[in-house]
């Protein structure tokens, strides 16, 4: 995940996401010159405002920008809660060295539970099979407190059962391990908060419980 550092309020940050959408957007749908002048204005102003409150250089945050194309929608990022006697799996990046549940970007083409269970896989070793979908969250909503990012997120939190494998890192982590709910290491927290993990250890206590969401 390409990330800004925490150095900009939620707001700032906010403001500069809508100015990016409204120039994808604008970018997207309109064929008038006069008009295109316009968006890219936009979009140049919405990368300087998230350059002036992150200390990242505006070319930078424009290129990111420039990579988005089509109407602008939020990310989706899927996690997977995989629990093996009263444990929860979780893996170590080697971009921070801090502890998340296994998952990612979901794919084009993949379905979002096809998405996690080869997430789960390639980050950890183990085959899964989702069980739930347990709650979708707005990684902008305050009350998650995730460091500020540059794109709007949606998070969908999975319950999967553990069929099989061993454990296994990948290029992208260093370690995996079963922690109990008072053993939760170090977090990173651009991927998962303590407030979630609390919340999926409520949800593998008492599955009946209705998906959450923001």
């Amino acid at each position: 995940m390409t990330k800004i550092p925490p150095k900009i309020s939620q707001k700032w940050l906010e403001w500069g996401q809508r100015l990016q959408a409204i120039a994808q957007n604008g970018l997207t749908y309109n064929q008038i010159p006069y008009d295109i002048e316009r968006y890219q204005q936009v979009r140049q102003i919405a990368a300087e405002i998230l350059s002036t409150y992150s200390h990242v250089e505006t070319s930078q945050i424009l290129d990111l920008f420039s990579g988005e194309i089509g109407y602008a929608t939020p990310k989706v990022d899927v996690r997977a809660a995989v629990f093996q006697a009263e444990k929860i799996l979780l893996v170590k990046e080697k971009e921070d060295g801090c502890w998340t549940l296994p998952g990612g970007w979901a794919d084009i083409g993949d379905s979002p539970s096809e998405a996690v269970v080869r997430e789960v896989y390639e980050e950890s070793g183990f085959h899964t099979r989702v069980v739930k979908l347990v709650a979708v969250y707005d990684r902008n909503h305050t009350r998650h407190a995730h460091p500020p990012f540059i794109h709007h997120v949606y998070k969908l939190f999975f319950q999967c059962e553990l069929i099989g494998g061993i454990p296994t890192t990948s290029f992208e982590t260093e370690d995996v391990a079963f922690f109990g709910e008072q053993e939760i290491p170090n977090l990173s927290l651009t991927r998962v908060v303590p407030s979630q993990i609390t919340r999926l250890f409520e949800y593998y206590r008492d599955s009946d419980q209705p998906t959450d969401f923001d």
